[in-house]
């Protein structure tokens, strides 16, 4: 058995072992569920105060309170 028929049963072997990877465009659209009620743009959940605040401050001159009155700041 030469080199080039052990490479394509490693290539086989590995196959079988790795899981098709798909988008994650799909998870991460039903991940956005916080929304700014002036503009109502979207962001992920995990967007932390400090970057919604900057939103808020910089797009419409309002307060984290004011566009976004259902953030609990954990």
């Amino acid at each position: 058995m030469g080199n080039g028929a052990k490479a394509q049963q490693k290539r086989e072997r590995n196959a079988k072992d790795t899981k098709a990877k798909g988008s994650q465009l799909k998870s991460n659209a039903k991940a956005m569920d916080i929304q700014c009620n002036i503009c109502k743009s979207t962001f992920l959940k995990t967007t932390r105060a400090p970057q919604l605040t900057e939103h808020a401050s910089n797009k419409h001159s309002k307060t984290l309170v004011e566009c976004f009155p259902g953030y609990e700041v954990a």
